[in-house]
């Protein structure tokens, strides 16, 4: 009698790292490449609107630019059916991700029990709105006009002044000076656009969470390893924060150095593009909270409720 193979489990954490190293040869990784069309400068949204974080963001902005979707609603096969949809005949999937945690029990060093807490990863199939049909109109009435708007630039400058970080303008670099605790900036004229400036400033000021009266980041002396890992977050962090305020992404090159220890973590440590994406979400967020939340220009607010 012939027994089937056992059909080998996925990998949720070494297929995101697949995809990440694959756009980073191709010089489009996600935190570069989300601004391709009006939508996609929204965090991708779950089935009731509520915005994605962390290592998920980075999933679905590189499905939706791999397969052009403007629509940034997002959701599980069963969601669209519950909702009257039905996800179209050869639609593919992406797998989106998030940590459970369990408890068992196991014996001590002097025999006793004693209760362990585990952390795992699990993943789940969602599809995009635009690949699905039937759903509740307001699923599909996006309109970049509607969603879209440039703030201008005093709310943009309300915002960062809010967070507190001390900023120094002058000179021709911009940079994050720990032992001064200042961010120090070009002048605002020397930027083609303002967006260019704040997108600048916005990595800069994912850096200054690190500090140690903050999120305690940052370690000195770094090596060139860590220093490149800082600045993937500041990278990543900088598109989060540019999603609420609706900022083109980066504000440098990739230098070789950064990229190639970044392929070279990323082929070592199918782990390390979360560790990444989750001390950027943190640094977003602290950020945020810092600015308040009459203060977030985040597009995602103008997204329809679901029914």
């Amino acid at each position: 009698m012939n027994i089937p193979a056992k059909k080998s489990r996925r990998d949720p954490a070494q297929e995101i790292t697949n995809r990440i190293i694959a756009a980073i040869e191709k010089g489009a990784p996600p935190w570069k490449q989300p601004w391709t069309n009006a939508f996609s400068q929204m965090r991708p949204l779950r089935s009731n609107g509520a915005p994605y974080s962390g290592v998920n963001i980075l999933i679905l902005w590189d499905r939706a630019c791999e397969m052009g979707f403007e629509n940034p609603r997002w959701m599980t096969f069963r969601q669209a059916r519950a909702l009257g949809g039905r996800v179209k005949k050869g639609e593919r999937s992406v797998l989106v991700v998030y940590y459970g945690s369990t408890v068992k029990t196991e014996e001590d060093e002097g025999g006793e029990a004693a209760e362990r807490s585990f952390r795992f990863l699990k993943s789940y199939p969602v599809f995009n709105v635009e690949q699905i049909v039937g759903l509740p109109a307001h699923f599909y009435d996006y309109k970049g006009s509607d969603i879209v708007r440039t703030p201008p630039v005093s709310e943009r400058r309300t915002f960062f002044d809010a967070i507190g970080a001390k900023i120094r303008h002058g000179g021709g670099e911009a940079f994050f000076s720990p032992g001064a605790d200042v961010i120090r900036m070009p002048p605002f004229g020397s930027f083609d656009e303002p967006e260019r400036y704040f997108a600048t400033l916005a990595h800069e000021a994912i850096h200054w969470t690190g500090a140690r009266t903050r999120l305690d980041r940052l370690k000195f002396p770094m090596s060139e390893a860590e220093r490149a890992f800082e600045e993937l977050i500041a990278e990543i962090g900088a598109a989060m924060l540019g999603a609420h305020l609706r900022l083109p992404p980066g504000h440098v090159d990739d230098h070789a150095a950064y990229v190639a220890s970044w392929l070279k973590a990323l082929r070592g440590d199918k782990r390390f593009i979360l560790k990444a994406a989750a001390a950027a979400q943190q640094a977003c967020d602290y950020l945020l909270e810092r600015a308040g939340p009459d203060l977030s220009l985040d597009a995602a607010g103008a997204a329809p409720a679901a029914a």
